[in-house]
């Protein structure tokens, strides 16, 4: 008999995290399928994942610089990922997208050296720094601007469903799909909810979660939801409309380490250079006039 297993149930199999499990399912090393909003992985592919890990060759020490970046899951981020293997030797960034606050607790627990994020913080309005000063007291960080984005409402060619402000979403003829708890976007969205009295639990979909922008941007895409709230970078060659809501700050946390400061030079050096620069110009929904900037540094 093929037993079907949940994320949470392959994560203790292989005592992992359930968000590397939905890594892995998302670079397609693990292969699952959908039951309603929920992800599912026959036994079949659990064994031949086993197998692969088993017989897999083990990795030589090397020379080469590899950084670990987790976090909010942007196109810029995967820009960078293609540009850094591209054009500079050695120097490898490994991105793992769990949402905004997770990376930022991935970084705290020193298990990886980069985060990228956009945390709102409702009580003062602003992003990121507030979330960074409480959690790192004493180490050493530098947090860099790397754009502004524009967030809104993802919805159909035309926005057939007249989707114009958040109450639209309580509507019945209307089906919403979220981010996952956690997530820079989900901050978000749970903020204007509270600021306009909205009780989540009068959204139909609130509590089907997706973990990227490019997913929720797709569901609309396909029909299977009306609205999504994301990036409005997400509507890149698909069939539908976006409605600007906010603009919002998207930044990077650097923690410096004896090990992998001579990595974090390397990446912030490629960061800074005027060809890696000129590649970010153009992209739509980014602002990034600010780019490269230091906002925050404790040393």
């Amino acid at each position: 008999m093929n037993e079907i297993y949940t994320p949470d149930e392959v994560a203790k199999l292989f005592k992992i995290s359930k968000h590397t499990v939905y890594e892995l399912i998302k670079r397609g090393d693990l292969r699952a399928f959908k039951v309603g909003n929920k992800m599912r992985i026959e036994q079949n592919e659990v064994n031949r994942y086993k197998q692969l890990m088993e017989t897999a060759p083990a990795l030589k020490p090397s020379a080469d610089h590899s950084i670990r970046l987790a976090g909010s899951h942007d196109f810029l981020i995967e820009h960078l990922v293609k540009y850094a293997a591209r054009h500079t030797q050695g120097l490898s960034i490994q991105p793992t997208y769990v949402g905004s606050l997770e990376g930022l607790m991935m970084l705290y627990r020193n298990s990886c050296d980069a985060a990228a994020i956009h945390l709102l913080d409702p009580s003062s309005k602003e992003y990121n720094i507030p979330f960074i000063k409480q959690l790192f007291v004493h180490e050493p960080l530098t947090v860099m601007r790397f754009a502004s984005r524009e967030q809104g409402f993802i919805v159909a060619n035309g926005n057939p469903k007249n989707i114009k402000c958040f109450h639209d979403l309580t509507r019945e003829d209307v089906i919403f799909v979220n981010r996952q708890k956690g997530s820079g976007t989900r901050y978000v969205i749970d903020y204007y909810l509270a600021e306009e009295g909205i009780d989540p639990q009068e959204i139909n979909g609130y509590l089907n979660e997706e973990w990227t922008h490019s997913a929720t941007a797709s569901l609309v895409n396909g029909g299977k939801a009306d609205v999504a709230f994301g990036i409005q970078s997400a509507t890149e060659n698909l069939q539908v409309d976006f409605i600007p809501v906010m603009k919002e700050q998207f930044d990077l946390v650097f923690r410096w380490t004896e090990q992998n400061h001579s990595s974090l030079k390397r990446l912030i050096d490629l960061l800074t250079d005027t060809a890696y620069k000129d590649s970010m110009q153009n992209k739509t929904g980014y602002d990034v006039s600010e780019f490269g900037t230091i906002i925050y540094e404790h040393k």
